[in-house]
């Protein structure tokens, strides 16, 4: 009969190695070792094999946990923020925004990266998004767009970008503070992104009506 108290041990020893593994990727990028990990955690790099059987395989449960994570995040602001989701989702995190350093830094550091896990991300993030914006749409928060899923697309990616590209233009004296990373980046980023979702930048709609006559134009012609 399984010793219940140390199945559960088992899961917390686990997870601790799992967090730790995501700080330290964070801090050092995917070329940490597993002794970096270790010496993290407060234990043995035999340990962390045990646990993981290989570095590739703490990596792989990292990236499903950080996406698991930021999507769960994301869905439970939409949830419990009905009619304001859009706005409530964003201040809410402002207090508290150091709490997601490890895993936001983690998704940076996936980004620059590459490969599957890093389109996977992008996918996930730009599916929530959409789903964020159809709920603003839909209580007259959030004014309607040509193309939903494009706009979603393209705010995901200018999002992560600007965090991309933030920490290339401020990188950072210490990659281990992560939640000081992220502020920083916010302090910046807050009043230019806040007022460019607010007011946008042209002051009549020429331009799209412009872009959007030219579209159906060369579509007319190519079919």
């Amino acid at each position: 009969m399984l010793n219940m108290r140390l199945v559960a041990d088992d899961r917390s020893t686990r997870a601790r190695l799992r967090d730790a593994a995501v700080a330290v990727f964070a801090r050092d990028g995917f070329g940490a070792t597993v002794r970096a990990i270790a010496d993290a955690a407060g234990v043995s790099p035999g340990l962390v094999i045990h646990h993981f059987g290989s570095k590739d395989k703490l990596r792989a449960e990292c990236d499903e946990y950080v996406l698991t994570r930021t999507r769960e995040e994301n869905r439970r602001q939409l949830e419990n923020n009905p009619g304001t989701a859009p706005f409530a989702a964003i201040v809410a995190q402002l207090d508290v925004v150091e709490d997601a350093g490890p895993r936001m830094i983690y998704l940076v550091r996936s980004l620059q990266d590459g490969g599957g896990m890093a389109r996977e991300l992008l996918e996930h993030l730009a599916t929530d998004a959409e789903v964020t914006l159809r709920a603003g749409v839909a209580d007259g928060t959030i004014k309607p767009s040509v193309d939903e899923a494009a706009r979603a697309r393209h705010l995901m990616a200018q999002s992560m970008g600007a965090l991309l590209v933030d920490v290339v233009l401020h990188p950072p004296d210490d990659w281990s503070d992560s939640g000081a990373i992220l502020r920083a980046y916010v302090e910046r980023a807050l009043i230019p992104a806040t007022e460019l979702a607010v007011h946008g930048v042209m002051a009549d709609e020429t331009l799209l009506d412009a872009v959007l006559t030219y579209r159906n134009e060369h579509t007319t012609q190519e079919s």
